[in-house]
This record gives C-alpha cells, structure tokens and sequence, in this order.
C-alpha cells in the first residue's frame, strides 16, 4: 500500500522552526500516528516565506474576511509576503497529492480556528484562522484539516485519521 501524504505544521515534528526558535514537537503525531501509513510533508510559513529563524512575534489583525499578519512590535504588515509564498507553495502541493494536513494550532499562519484577531490598537475582537491556513482551507476545501491540540484526543484522531483514508480513496477513483 502506497503511504498517504499528508502535510504538517514542521514545529510539530520537532523542527526549530518557531519565532523564538523553539519548536512544538507532538510525540503522538511524531512518533504513533500510522507511519507505516503515512508520509508527512513538513511546512512552516514564516521560515519558507523567508521571515527566518528566531524573528519577532505575529499576530493577525483586521478583518475576518481579509485579516492581515502584522509583526506586533513595529506594526509591520507582512501579509503580502505570506499570501505571494502561499499561492505558489499551494500549487507546488497539489502536485504532491497530499490527503490532509495537520496545523499548528492558535498560530497566526496555520491556526484553524480561535487564532486571536486583533484591531490596530492591539485590541483582542474575535477568534478567526492563520493566514496560511485561511488559503489552504479556500483552496483545498474538501481536503481534511485538524490542529494538533484536537488531535490530542483519541476520538478526535481517530475520526481525522478515517477521514484522510476516506478523502485518499475519493481522490483515486
């Protein structure tokens, strides 16, 4: 049986790919998640979009619907940046058949769901998705998706883990 190729935020497979040059490595998903099954497609998009390793903290700010990715000390707007990278490495994926792809969750570049979005004045408005994930999501909307905090749950894995299994069959007819 051919492995399924599914990406992943690369701090959780231990990867220092983190704004203070840390990572969040995931020991279930690391080192238990079907190996035998799966090939992971590691990706962080601050480091390949060429804002390097350590670099200063992000957040998303503005709109739900438009939201931006502002470095929180200087103001700086970097969403630009992300979204050129991003169409072109979504595009490079396609071609890689990935199956699924598990984020890095609360991130302001892959965080699904609760990614805290702020105003101009740093006031905290609502809950809304990382840049990175924002596109992927539109651009692949079929395609399973999880954060690693949920996948901390068995029940929650093991649903995730049928669905990519599901969606690579649908994908082969």
């Amino acid at each position: 049986m051919e492995k399924i190729k599914i990406g992943i935020s690369s701090c959780l497979l231990g990867e220092k790919v983190r704004y203070d040059g840390g990572h969040k490595r995931n020991t279930v998903l690391k080192d238990a998640l079907l190996q035998k099954h799966i090939d992971y497609i590691p990706i962080c998009p601050e480091v390949e979009c060429g804002l390097g390793v350590p670099r200063k903290s992000m957040h998303v700010e503005g709109n739900p619907d438009s939201p931006r990715l502002i470095i929180t000390s200087s103001g700086e707007d970097k969403t630009k940046r992300m979204a050129n990278w991003a169409l072109k490495r979504l595009n490079q994926l396609e071609k890689k058949d990935i199956r699924g792809f598990i984020f890095k969750s609360n991130s302001p570049s892959c965080g699904i769901r609760n990614v805290k979005l702020f105003n101009e004045k740093h006031i905290h408005l609502k809950e809304g998705k990382g840049i990175f994930a924002k596109f992927f999501i539109e651009h692949f909307p079929l395609m399973p998706v999880e954060d690693e905090e949920l996948l901390n749950d068995p029940a929650v894995l093991k649903d995730f883990i049928e669905r990519i299994f599901a969606f690579a069959k649908s994908c082969a007819k």
